[in-house]
């Protein structure tokens, strides 16, 4: 399984990293049936694979809108903040999605339900 992982994160890398971002799109062919629609804020990369038939925009203004989140609640996100606080983007990743689908759309409420979760610690 992790060996499959790491396989996995290799293609999309290899699919992703070389692009230009000035003359492509953000969205590539995968596998068929799939899309990887992905954003890159300065060295990183936020990536989603979906469904050939989703709707590109939607997910790339929802990986805007993850972004804009952990930028909030970390104030001016960065890598090491990613790293070292895995456990709150996960947290703030299960708050915006759920099953894959976009469940929250207000920055201001997840922020909220955040501040509740950082009190219980």
């Amino acid at each position: 399984m992790d060996e499959e992982k790491v396989k996995l994160k290799g293609e999309i890398h290899r699919l992703v990293a070389p692009r230009d971002q000035k003359h492509q799109s953000n969205f590539v062919e995968f596998r068929g049936s799939s899309k990887i629609v992905y954003r890159r804020y300065a060295g990183l990369f936020f990536c989603a694979c979906v469904d050939a038939n989703d709707n590109e925009l939607a997910y790339l203004e929802a990986i805007h809108f993850f972004v804009e989140v952990l930028d909030q609640f970390f104030g001016n996100v960065c890598e090491l903040d990613l790293v070292f606080n895995f456990y709150k983007v996960y947290a703030i990743l299960d708050e915006v999605f759920l099953a894959g689908e976009i469940e929250e759309t207000s920055k201001q409420v997840v922020l909220t339900r955040l501040e509740h979760l950082d009190k219980l610690e």
